[in-house]
């Protein structure tokens, strides 16, 4: 019930803004050490959102890289080589490297209900990427993956849904830790 819509067969490139990163010269230190979140893949994967990277950029090292900021809570950093499929919910503003193609969610597309379809998208990025040294998935054939996708409104019964199945298994994950950090 209330789930009646037909759902519509989209290309990914035409819901969401495909955002690639950038890395801004590591030999300048007036690029690094600034005050905005760059993520590297490797700290992409484990978490479903991400909160704070390892290392921070200047707004001078943004500038004068092929970094973007990307905006929070509407955009899934998606891993496009080296491990290729990770994926975070980005929770505050920043920026990536070149191992990205993050996706900007606009008008009509819940971003927990994207999330909820990494496994797809994933499979597709491995199955398209291409490369010698190492396999990456790139912007242009991101875009081409069709997605089926309802409405809003479903997308976001859908998406907090899935989101309300996650916190309880984070849940249920932290509780051995909590019970053996209690008998210590």
């Amino acid at each position: 019930p209330g789930f009646n819509d037909a759902w519509e067969q989209r290309k990914l490139g035409k819901l969401v803004n495909i955002v690639g990163g950038g890395t801004p010269d590591t030999t300048n230190p007036e690029y690094w050490n600034g005050d905005i979140d760059w993520y590297s893949p490797t700290e992409i994967g484990t978490k479903v959102y991400a909160n704070g990277s390892v290392k921070k950029i200047t707004a001078l090292g943004l500038e004068k890289s092929s970094a973007k900021i990307l905006p929070a809570n509407s955009t899934i950093l998606f891993t496009s080589r080296a491990g290729i499929g990770d994926m975070a919910i980005l929770k505050k503003q920043g920026a990536t490297n070149q191992g990205f193609q993050s996706f900007v969610v606009g008008n009509g597309v819940n971003v927990y209900f994207l999330y909820s379809m990494g496994r797809q998208i994933k499979d597709f990025a491995i199955k398209n990427a291409s490369g010698s040294t190492f396999l990456e998935i790139s912007k242009n054939q991101l875009a081409k993956m069709n997605v089926i996708i309802p409405n809003e409104k479903e997308q976001t019964a859908i998406g907090n849904f899935f989101k309300q199945l996650d916190a309880a298994i984070a849940s249920h994950q932290r509780k051995p830790v909590l019970q053996k950090a209690s008998k210590i």
